[in-house]
């Protein structure tokens, strides 16, 4: 099975393709209501702008409205295991804490949110990086609430294979296109952006595109308006980091 989710999943040129079939494989092996979050903007103290983030979840808007927008994950006790982990771990350990006392107050009310909304036991799975500033993870549970025997025998079964698809679900993400991108970039921008990146002046690429030295720095000052930054070199870095620029087109 997990030859068919690679196979399947590296084939596929869309993200939301490849988020529809890995939902419906997670709900196989028993886990209906998937998470996933990513971003590369990570600070000590911030996970960046949530509009900067790939969040994609089949979570009802009822959960995801107070646990998202107004940012309920950031206390919440498996994000904070998930930033100082790399690994899969279960959500009874959490439940233990709680009833050990040993959770703060913050963490405690997110927790009593989740009950409150139908959830019981799950599974967090956060994943390896190799940058300080960049961080995904991924939440695997269902409604009805599964027990915590029931979530712990599913994981003792499967659940080698289940963290290593949702590995490939992240690298897969990660190379692709960012569809949460704000204000996704033009033809013209993308390339103006990747001819500066070759390290060509204003004048160079209005020779190679045909166009005005003005008409470039106006699809440079629109580039960098559409990705919220201050230089072109921070629009460059920001467009790369959101697979904008230097792709492959389908």
């Amino acid at each position: 099975m997990i030859l068919d989710y690679i196979e399947r999943v590296t084939s596929l040129s869309e993200v939301q393709d490849v988020w529809e079939y890995h939902k419906e494989v997670m709900e196989s092996f028993g886990f209906n209501r998937v998470l996933y979050g990513f971003t590369r903007f990570r600070t000590e103290n911030s996970l960046g702008d949530p509009q900067d983030m790939l969040i994609l979840t089949n979570h009802d808007r009822s959960y995801i409205r107070p646990f998202l927008d107004d940012g309920l994950y950031m206390k919440a006790p498996m994000t904070i295991w998930a930033l100082n982990n790399v690994g899969a771990s279960s959500w009874r350990e959490t439940d233990r804490m709680i009833r050990d006392k040993t959770l703060n107050d913050s963490a405690r009310r997110i927790w009593e949110f989740n009950r409150s909304q139908g959830f019981g036991a799950g599974f967090t799975i956060s994943f390896q990086t190799n940058s300080t500033r960049a961080k995904g993870a991924v939440s695997l549970t269902s409604i009805p609430a599964l027990s915590f025997d029931e979530a712990d025998a599913i994981w003792a079964e499967h659940g080698r294979a289940i963290e290593a698809m949702n590995n490939v679900l992240h690298l897969r993400l990660i190379s692709m296109p960012n569809p949460g991108a704000r204000r996704p970039l033009t033809p013209r921008q993308r390339e103006v952006l990747e001819w500066v990146g070759d390290g060509k002046t204003t004048a160079d690429i209005g020779a190679i595109m045909g166009l005005t030295s003005a008409t470039v720095e106006k699809h440079l000052r629109l580039a960098r308006e559409a990705l919220d930054v201050g230089t072109t070199a921070q629009a460059i870095l920001k467009a790369s980091f959101q697979n904008q620029i230097f792709v492959m087109e389908h």
